[in-house]
């Protein structure tokens, strides 16, 4: 073997565990202020106490950022953008934690929105500089943060530690990726191959992989994918990714409509678990169920992700009729079935970032990555849009 194939091998061992550490603290933060968010509504005691509303706040900056994101994100550099997320990651569990109000409370959802949205739109647009492996290894560390997220919640307030203990234990999150911005030098360097490009190094172990010279590490090795790209340009690259892009806003509208519109209503007294507990235990089982997926992508790949869709729709109808007859005669028929749907849609989002990554041009891929990051968040914000009335509406009717 020689030594380009050790290098080449080395590095691919060291990408993993950065990548999907990336992945957990990015998106760990958005996760606890969903699992909180009949905590954080517990300020308010009126009939409009409603877990959408931390939804909104919780996706609507990310909206708003992935919306510009390909028309001028790409200006900025690697490094601050980081930082920025860092720092609103842990501003979110500080803000909640003493907040007195639901105002407050929600001002604090909007840090984490913000957190989640700029580092994902980042380090998405990123893996077009790395192996395409590094996809799959990204979403598993989403998928990570939403089970660590939930389950770290559901724990330690279960154990008897208060809503605002359990956030501020949860510091060290952000902590990691704040510290990720030293690990491989003070200053930022531009990336090999010629590409004028500035390029954050994010974890020592990335770096080092980078450095290592792989010819993967620039899979264009030409020019940056989409720092140069013309409006005419984008706008061809972004029509051909709606074949992505509606099956994914399809997937994740039904099953965030299930999650912040339904999942309250789905109350059963015929158990010892409190509502609260309840609605706690349904984040926990979605997102082991989007962790599993989003971890599966070495073994069971999806070129279809429209069937997907399909599937998450049915889900919704069939929690949507048993919320309005009743039907479901235990809560652990739901738990099963809040599993599956976490499966579906951890399932769509790594197969469909897969599929970009080898369907798109090498100067296409980086902006490809960075406009279809409005996927999921357009959807989560068209459910979390018409579930309000719907909420609303059930609750009338019982």
């Amino acid at each position: 073997m020689g030594s380009g194939d050790r290098e080449k091998k080395t590095g691919n061992e060291t990408w993993p565990a950065p990548s999907r550490l990336l992945g957990l603290c990015n998106n760990f933060s958005y996760v606890v202020m969903l699992s909180a968010a009949h905590d954080i509504l517990s300020h308010e005691r009126t009939s409009g106490n409603q877990s959408h509303a931390v939804l909104l706040a919780d996706i609507l900056p990310t909206l708003v950022i992935k919306l510009l994101a390909p028309l001028g994100l790409h200006l900025l550099p690697y490094s601050p953008r980081v930082l920025v997320s860092g720092i609103c990651a842990a501003g979110s569990f500080i803000l909640v934690a003493f907040s007195h109000s639901v105002g407050t409370s929600l001002c604090g959802v909007v840090l984490a929105s913000i957190s989640s949205g700029l580092g994902e739109v980042t380090f998405l647009s990123l893996t077009a500089f790395y192996p395409r492996a590094v996809i799959s290894w990204w979403s598993s560390g989403t998928g990570g943060a939403g089970l660590l997220g939930a389950l770290s919640y559901l724990g330690l307030t279960q154990a008897g530690l208060s809503p605002q203990h359990t956030l501020l234990s949860m510091l060290g999150i952000p902590a990691v990726l704040l510290a990720s911005q030293e690990g491989g030098g003070s200053k930022e360097r531009k990336l090999d191959h010629g590409c004028v490009r500035w390029l954050m190094p994010v974890i020592p172990a990335l770096w080092e992989a980078k450095k290592g010279g792989s010819p993967e590490s620039n899979p264009g090795g030409g020019r940056c994918s989409g720092s140069s790209l013309s409006f005419q340009e984008r706008w061809t690259v972004f029509k051909g990714l709606l074949w992505y892009i509606v099956p994914l806003v399809v997937v994740y509208f039904a099953e965030y409509f299930i999650n912040q519109g339904l999942f309250e209503l789905l109350f059963f007294r015929n158990t010892s678990l409190s509502h609260a507990q309840q609605y706690r235990w349904y984040q926990m089982l979605y997102q082991a169920g989007v962790f599993a997926s989003r971890s599966s992508l070495r073994c069971c790949r999806i070129r279809f992700t429209w069937a997907l869709a399909l599937l998450q729709c049915l889900n919704l109808v069939f929690l949507l009729a048993d919320v309005w007859f009743g039907f479901l005669p235990s809560i652990y028929l739901v738990f099963l079935i809040i599993l599956y749907e976490g499966l579906l849609g951890g399932a769509a989002y790594v197969n469909t970032f897969h599929n970009i990554a080898l369907e798109t041009s090498d100067e296409h891929r980086e902006f490809a990555m960075a406009a279809t990051c409005i996927s999921d968040t357009l959807g989560i914000s068209l459910s979390g849009l018409l579930a309000l009335p719907l909420h609303d509406f059930l609750c009338q009717l019982s």
